[in-house]
């Protein structure tokens, strides 16, 4: 690590002298710390992406869309065979992305450690262990699950699996990984302070996964341990279906090394990126990318032709998740309000450059990809908000009446 000479030095390279201001009244443990995080900072990166601050352009590029594979017109059971024999050999593993805090639901904690009134009080964490209990009971094996922490929440998120005896489930099974982070910038494109200790440092995004999973050791422990594909979701959604003999079956028997779940949009203007080929390749454009002609466009039937909404849940090959590791994926600039430090050392709000991959940015990596759709009522039931939309009520009500008819 540079001393603190070299790194005023360094700093200047950048004009980025003032991250030291406030060098000198800080204890030693917090100078080292410091240092090292405006070591780790790249800092020819975030000019090139504040300067650029991608943004997809439709104008410039050929859209066709993707024909889903229904799960309900489905007319065997050979897929699900299968994907139950690969499931048995080990080849599938499940990854959360778990990163978050439960602050929407006014909950102080990482969202997985949410408790939920189900039959007993359940956390969501718990939601996971207990389908991957069920494969155990049906196939005997045990599969492995990556959990994806954050910076922010990976003591806590460990500690609450170590008090909890990791819900009676294989420890040597679960595994934890961080995801990276970025520094903040403000609208003068300068890395900015959080406090006069920290550089201002924001998770960057569900597409960091990929980064994370190759430097972490994640892809080497899946080689290692022979598994194939691994089922990518969102901690939050308590119906997700990660360990589908369907999804793997297709996957397996069409030699396709991606496939992505979806459910139709009730509506065109439903809040969900839609599934569509650009110049040939697969991608998931946000809906406040997409051109209403073509939200709105419908075949000879009257279907949606973009109809089918990704809902974060994919199957990657590993070697797709290889190829993807290697490549920059594009970065997502959005303004926020945070509360920063300024230069006379007094905490205010000021908009700040977040910057942001999304998973579905590594889409374009692969050949093409199986949009699998299912019913929206069976595999959705997110918690995201204290009120309104989304919240623990709506899922807990999904999730019961789901249950209830086994």
């Amino acid at each position: 690590m540079k001393n603190i000479d070299e790194m005023r030095e360094y700093l200047k390279k950048y004009d980025a002298e003032y991250l030291l201001n406030f060098y000198d009244e800080l204890s030693e443990d917090e100078k080292a710390k410091l240092l090292n995080q405006i070591e780790q900072i790249d800092f020819d990166y975030m000019k090139e992406l504040y300067n650029t601050k991608a943004v997809f352009n439709m104008e410039e590029n050929k859209i066709t869309s993707i024909p889903a594979i229904d799960k309900n017109k489905l007319s065997d059971d050979a897929f699900e065979q299968v994907g139950i024999e690969e499931i048995k050999a080990g080849k599938l593993a499940v990854c959360s992305m778990a990163g978050g805090q439960g602050t929407r639901l006014g909950f102080n904690g990482p969202k997985g450690t949410y408790m939920l009134e189900l039959d007993k009080p359940t956390s969501i964490f718990e939601t996971i262990v207990m389908k991957l209990k069920k494969v155990y009971e049906e196939h005997g094996v045990l599969t492995y699950w990556y959990v994806m922490t954050s910076e922010q929440n990976d003591v806590e998120t460990q500690k609450f699996f170590e008090d909890n005896n990791y819900f009676d489930y294989d420890r040597e099974h679960i595994k934890f990984f961080k995801q990276g982070e970025l520094p903040l910038l403000d609208t003068n494109g300068n890395v900015i302070l959080k406090d006069k200790a920290n550089v201002f440092m924001a998770a960057d995004g569900n597409g960091g996964i990929f980064r994370a999973l190759g430097n972490k050791g994640i892809i080497a422990h899946m080689k290692e341990h022979g598994i194939r594909y691994l089922a990518i979701g969102n901690v939050d959604n308590i119906l997700i279906h990660m360990v589908d003999p369907i999804a793997v079956g297709l996957m397996k028997e069409n030699n396709i090394e991606l496939l992505s779940k979806s459910f139709i949009k009730p509506t065109p203007e439903g809040k969900w990126g839609v599934f569509c080929k650009v110049n040939g390749r697969p991608r998931v454009i946000e809906y406040i990318e997409t051109p209403r002609e073509l939200l709105e466009a419908r075949n000879e039937e009257g279907e949606l032709i973009y109809g089918d909404a990704h809902f974060g849940c994919n199957y990657f090959d590993v070697n797709l998740l290889e190829k993807i590791v290697t490549e920059k994926l594009p970065m997502h600039a959005a303004i926020k309000k945070n509360k920063a430090l300024s230069s006379i050392g007094q905490v205010e709000e000021i908009d700040t450059y977040k910057f942001e991959a999304f998973i579905f940015d590594g889409f374009s990596m692969a050949d093409d990809i199986i949009v699998f759709r299912v019913n929206r009522n069976d595999e959705f039931a997110p918690i995201k908000n204290k009120e309104g939309e989304e919240t623990p009520e709506s899922a807990i009500k999904l999730y019961k009446e789901f249950y209830a008819k086994d």
